[in-house]
């Protein structure tokens, strides 16, 4: 593996302008094909197999007019106050509202609430529904402004007027944005770490590239493959993080085979072959992690998943091609100035010689290896905070609650939220969760009355609306109105215990009875999920500890690496229940509506989080692995690892911490949520975990960190991460291609 990633590296280096061009060519032809295809989709779910599914598509099936895909918005209507919709005066204003939603464009057709029973018991209230001929997606500015405008211009003869509905735009301020921020402190970050504009800006450059190209793939693939605008960031929250440190970890190396001297091509092929090699095994186990998303069986995630280990699969690549063509072009500029000076053999002033005595005679470690010395002289004290205080971060998580977003759980102040709370008080709570009972039987009104009537002696449901057949008779629908609201755990019982029911009444009748409705379909994707979720972790964590026995040739680090997983995730878990569910926070990280936690929010943490932990396991422990096998003791391999990487990690951490962050400004509650639950577990995954708990425990195990049973060592095959064959070859006597040194001199 070292070998090959070192040929790869040198003839980048050499071949820097060629390089540079394949990747630009694949930059811009990429771009061209995302400009030139169709928006991408809106978020759907689907989940194959389960008992709502089954009934959407057999209502699409039966009912294909009701089950088309038009946008809708449902305008709610509330008198002023000791007056009622249907008074004379106000039903005029209703019907003027109704008339102007009518002719706004690309609408099919409106409801009369007075016609169609859509009037509150106490007539204070009352809602239309506006149907559109295309989806939300595809709705023009024009629609939008005109449902706008018919609903301020009712809002001005004295109505109250709110909206929900798809059709309803939903306001996005800071679109852009987030990428910006998490760009910016990533630059201060690498500037600081390495002392030079042209180092900070390498990898920044690299990650952008690869995260255009990424994206770019993904928006031109969009319509085509179902990808909406939420994979697409969900793709460039990870392209972003992982491109900046794959790059900076490249970067960092060659540095360092610099600095002991070594030729520039032989430093940047060293630097490919060692670090890179660990990028090659760091990216692998963020794309098993990613691509195992498609054992959920939940499309929408599998569809996450596939992009963004896609965007990871191009950040790889660009780190052990681009990178090193692009040291090709600057080999001296990405040192700081002292080092450059003695790269290119010119004489230091005095002061800088004075300063490079005294270093060399204090030959102080720095600041890693002074950490890893704590770490190792009070291991048994660092393991007891680490591990208490993630333990205590994590409580929260024991109270998870999962669910979807809905217009319920939205800001108390769009008209959305409004609109919802309104129907709530006039119509009951469970009206804007209603349950939709879909009977397939020959004689299907009949058997639809029957089943109607158990309905309406069912617990917990407040209203049946008759059975609606369609034309051939064989399909019918029936309505149910709960008496709770759909995330109240009351409605998920009724949900079951109507399930159980009404599959008994369908067989005595030889028909096939369903519950679905959209509360229904939240309740089954929660349900995929947490029966998922064990499995997932199963074959994520599996897969990657094979891949980290062949990278290290140890039972017992990745075993560690894994259980260190496991205490990261779970605190950054529970911190996100504490902010979300709870409310702790809430005003500073901006959650206008603590509720349930997204349910697909812990899977996607646990996917992601393991490839990202993975990452720094790798990166930290190969330089420790490297150390050890050219003769070091465990102690001062561990030593040795953070001397040169420790920096280099919490560089890397800070960065991915920093871009992960930037998303909790987003208005895409998932997207927020997502972000700080990443940053969270990166900071608990790299600085406690990694850098903490880990050299605690080789402190502890010593050289049995290392053991592994002999017949395994002889079947596995030796990649050479740590580069020893390659170190072997290097220094033989071989003849090879030298280039001039002025040809770099620039």
């Amino acid at each position: 593996m070292a070998t090959l990633l070192c040929r790869i590296g040198c003839f980048a280096f050499r071949r820097r302008g060629l390089t540079v061009l394949l990747w630009f060519l694949v930059l811009i032809g990429a771009a061209g094909a995302a400009s030139s295809a169709p928006p991408p989709p809106a978020d759907t779910f689907s989940m194959p197999g389960t008992e709502s599914q089954k009934a959407f598509d057999l209502l699409e099936e039966k009912f294909p007019a009701a089950s088309a895909d038009g946008a809708s918005a449902r305008v709610v209507v509330r008198a002023p106050e000791d007056e009622k919709v249907s008074g004379p005066g106000t039903k005029k204003k209703v019907a003027a509202l109704v008339a102007d939603l009518s002719k706004a464009p690309q609408v099919v057709r409106t409801s009369d609430p007075f016609v169609a029973d859509a009037v509150s018991e106490d007539g204070t209230t009352a809602y239309t529904v506006v149907t559109y001929d295309v989806a939300a997606a595809e709705m023009s500015d024009e629609a939008h402004d005109a449902l706008l405008a018919a609903a301020d211009e009712a809002r001005a003869d004295g109505l109250e007027v709110e909206m929900g509905g798809d059709a309803v735009p939903v306001e996005q301020t800071m679109e852009g944005t987030a990428e910006i921020i998490g760009i910016g402190v990533s630059a201060v970050i690498l500037l600081v770490t390495f002392g030079s504009l042209v180092a900070a800006g390498m990898p920044l450059l690299t990650a952008v590239v690869g995260v255009g190209i990424g994206v770019s793939v993904i928006g031109a693939l969009g319509s085509t493959l179902g990808l909406s605008s939420t994979t697409t960031t969900l793709a460039m929250m990870i392209g972003l993080a992982v491109g900046i440190d794959y790059a900076l970890f490249i970067v960092s190396r060659y540095r360092t085979e610099v600095a002991e001297g070594r030729e520039r091509e032989q430093a940047a092929g060293r630097a490919v072959g060692t670090a890179g090699s660990a990028v090659v095994f760091a990216g692998l186990t963020v794309i098993v992690a990613l691509v195992g998303l498609t054992v959920v069986n939940v499309p929408v995630l599998t569809k996450m998943g596939l992009a963004a280990a896609g965007t990871v699969a191009v950040a790889v690549l660009i780190a052990v091609t681009l990178v090193p063509a692009l040291l090709g072009f600057a080999p001296y500029r990405v040192l700081n100035r002292r080092d450059r000076k003695q790269a290119k053999g010119k004489s230091l002033s005095k002061r800088q010689r004075r300063k490079a005595a005294k270093r060399a005679a204090r030959q102080r470690p720095n600041l890693g290896a002074r950490w890893a010395g704590f770490v190792l002289r009070r291991p048994v004290a660092v393991l007891l905070f680490g591990i208490l205080g993630l333990g205590v971060v994590a409580a929260p998580a024991t109270r998870l609650e999962l669910g979807l977003p809905g217009e319920g759980t939205m800001a108390p102040e769009t008209t959305q939220r409004k609109a919802y709370d309104i129907l709530s008080d006039s119509f009951g709570p469970g009206f804007n969760g209603p349950l939709t009972v879909t009977v397939e039987a020959d004689d299907a009104k009949s058997v639809g009355e029957d089943v109607a009537a158990r309905l309406s002696d069912e617990p917990g449901v407040a209203r049946v609306s008759p059975p609606t057949p369609n034309k051939a008779g064989d399909t019918a629908i029936i309505n149910v109105i709960p008496d709770t609201g759909p995330t109240d755990g009351k409605t998920e019982q009724l949900v079951k215990n109507l399930r159980d029911d009404l599959a008994g009444a369908g067989r005595t009748h030889g028909a096939e009875v369903l519950v679905s409705g959209q509360t229904a379909m939240f309740i089954d994707f929660s349900k995929t999920l947490n029966n998922a979720l064990l499995p997932y972790l199963g074959l994520v964590v599996g897969l990657a500890f094979l891949l980290l026995i062949l990278v290290f040739r140890s039972f017992l680090v990745p075993l560690k690496a894994a259980l260190g997983f496991l205490l990261s995730v779970s605190a950054a878990l529970g911190a996100i229940v504490a902010i979300f569910q709870w409310g702790w926070f809430a005003d500073i990280v901006g959650v206008d509506q603590p509720g349930p936690i997204m349910s697909t929010m812990p899977i996607i943490l646990i996917g992601v989080v393991f490839g990202l932990a993975m990452d720094y396991e790798v990166f930290l422990v190969s330089r420790m692995r490297e150390a050890y096998v050219h003769g070091e003791s465990t102690h001062r391999a561990v030593v040795t690892g953070f001397r040169y990487g420790g920096r280099v990690v919490a560089a890397a951490a800070l960065i991915m911490t920093s871009v992960f962050s930037g998303f909790i400004m987003e208005d895409n509650d998932f997207v927020r949520m997502v972000g700080l639950g990443l940053a969270l577990a990166v900071l608990f995954d790299a600085f406690v975990v990694r850098m903490a708990i880990i050299p605690g425990l080789f402190a502890l195990l010593g050289d049995r960190a290392w053991w592994l049973p002999k017949w395994l060592d002889r079947m596995l095959p030796d990649m050479d991460v740590e580069g020893e064959r390659l170190s072997r070859q290097l220094a033989a006597p071989r003849n090879r291609r030298t280039v001039r040194e002025d040809e770099y001199s620039r």
